[in-house]
């Protein structure tokens, strides 16, 4: 069986799991701005999320469907909780057979780093909060050098956090750009020390038209980011880019003018020009832009999502053409688009992010949706 043989190669690669390092954390210094190369990518280049933590069985046949798809990324996350269980003490069990697997299946790897250790959060856990900065952000750059070392070579690019102009992924806070400046530049100075040739991706912002305290608009965001210094410390520029209810191809303007689409700029997808246009006054238009997350839902449940859902053949062609309009209108400074998702085992029609999926969470059946046949299909 595939994932056994894979296992017996894995046992010469791991340390024995929840291991302390023995050479000691590894602690950077003072950040500061540092010139790497910065390789130009596929423009566009064509990925999925998906979740292959748990089940090396599931992850064996996804990862066999992305690849089967002609798609060449793949962006999973590793949780920091899930790692480092306390100072120092580390599980690289499930993180260690996650790598393998991708660099069997030849695809490049884009991890997110995020979701604080309970050991080391600002705030209590019981608040439901899943993610927010770090007590102590040198925690955090530790874990990011530890880990950048022992996967040197293996990992093509890493996401510093998600959506931090959210509270909610803000520990509940009020998000605050400079503060998260401040992870971003520590993070990503150690994992330059460990793999220079590691690419670092800022974190995909939310498209939002809320203010504090919930939130900060993407683009506010973006321009509080720069203000704050964050220019030097990232190689790609991260935006989700949800389509909400619109077509891929209407501009923000259009979609402004539209109340039945949102009837604000950041419910377009093409929302990502804007924060284009940022990046270029700011000084920083030779980096290229990655999609961390982008798709269509067809979700009738929840009422927050179901006022712009979809159905699943209009999805499959709003993705097929969003990428058709970044190979047409976005080369060369647009980088990895990452697909939402081929999903988590165990999803359910309760969960929002069922709806947002290119196949059925089922296993050992495999019942794949209108649109992975659709991006399959699609000329790359």
């Amino acid at each position: 069986m595939l994932v056994q043989r894979l296992r017996v190669t894995l046992l010469t690669l791991l340390l024995v799991g929840c291991t302390t390092i023995a050479q000691g954390t590894i602690h950077t210094p003072e950040p500061s701005a540092t010139s790497y190369p910065r390789v130009r990518l596929q423009s566009p280049g064509y990925g999925f999320e998906a979740y292959l933590w748990w089940k090396p069985e599931i992850a064996t046949r996804d990862l066999g469907l992305i690849r089967g798809a002609g798609f060449q990324w793949v962006k999973q996350t590793f949780a920091w909780r899930d790692i480092e269980l306390q100072k120092d003490k580390y599980d690289w069990s499930h993180a260690d057979e996650t790598v393998m697997l991708v660099r069997h299946f030849n695809l490049k790897l884009l991890v997110r780093l995020d979701r604080d250790p309970y050991w080391d959060r600002e705030y209590p856990q019981g608040k439901g909060i899943a993610d927010g900065p770090p007590k102590n952000p040198q925690e955090f750059f530790d874990f990011c050098g530890v880990f950048a070392t022992r996967y040197r070579g293996q990992v093509a690019a890493y996401e510093v956090w998600n959506e931090p102009n959210l509270a909610r992924e803000w520990g509940g806070q009020p998000p605050d750009a400079a503060q998260y400046v401040n992870l971003l530049r520590g993070c990503y100075t150690a994992i330059k020390k460990a793999d220079p040739n590691a690419l670092v991706i800022s974190a995909g912002l939310a498209p939002t038209g809320n203010g504090l305290p919930e939130a900060v608009p993407d683009s506010q965001y973006l321009e509080q980011m720069y203000q704050a210094g964050a220019a030097p410390y990232f190689d790609l520029l991260g935006v989700n880019a949800p389509g909400f209810k619109a077509a891929p191809e209407l501009s923000p303007d259009e979609v402004a003018r539209t109340p039945s689409l949102g009837g604000e700029r950041f419910f377009a997808f093409r929302h990502v020009e804007d924060m284009r246009a940022i990046m270029v006054q700011h000084g920083d238009a030779d980096k290229q832009v990655a999609i961390l997350e982008f798709g269509w839902t067809t979700d009738p449940i929840h009422k927050d999502y179901a006022w712009f859902a979809v159905d699943e053949q209009t999805k499959a062609d709003y993705m097929v053409r969003a990428f058709e309009w970044a190979k047409a209108h976005w080369r060369p400074w647009i980088g990895p688009m990452i697909a939402l998702s081929i999903p988590e085992y165990d999803w359910t029609p309760s969960n929002e992010q069922y709806w947002w999926a290119v196949i059925d969470p089922v296993y050992p059946n495999t019942q794949t949706r209108p649109a992975y046949d659709a991006l399959k299909k699609m000329p790359k």
